[in-house]
């Protein structure tokens, strides 16, 4: 059973990664950010469309990474949006929490997020998974700094 749900995380992997969604330009993006992780090579760009209720209404994603990386930034962007920033952040949160197993607690739900659960067996991988949502949490709170994730 336990094989099995870690083949079928595996295929989401891949298939998120060879056919990342939400990947392009945004043209009416009003908020971006730029992420590194130059020890993996990951680097992206991430734009969003944040309106004045603070809502995320639009997400997208250029660049290039391996392929924790970019199934991150292709499952992000589709958990994103609609979400308000304080929603994005406790997802990220969750997140968090989960990939890098600091949390004592029942785990949190965190939906399609779970199949990059397993990567906080591989701590270097955990910053390929990560750095989708730092770049974003940096775009929706205007941040001008580069995300890297060293």
């Amino acid at each position: 059973m336990m094989d099995d749900l870690k083949a079928l995380y595996q295929e989401v992997i891949i298939d998120h990664s060879r056919n990342p969604r939400n990947f392009g330009q945004l043209e009416s993006a009003n908020c971006h950010a730029e992420g590194v992780n130059p020890l993996c090579g990951d680097e992206l760009t991430l734009q969003c469309l944040v309106d004045d209720d603070e809502v995320i209404k639009d997400v997208r994603f250029v660049g290039q990474g391996c392929a924790i990386s970019l199934a991150s930034a292709s499952i992000m962007t589709e958990m994103l949006k609609n979400l308000s920033k304080a929603e994005a952040e406790a997802l990220f949160e969750k997140f968090r929490s989960r990939v890098t197993g600091l949390t004592h607690t029942e785990p949190a739900d965190i939906g399609k997020l779970e199949v990059l659960s397993g990567v906080r067996e591989f701590p270097t991988r955990v910053k390929c998974a990560t750095l989708p949502w730092h770049t974003a949490l940096a775009a929706i709170n205007g941040s001008d700094e580069k995300v890297t994730t060293e």
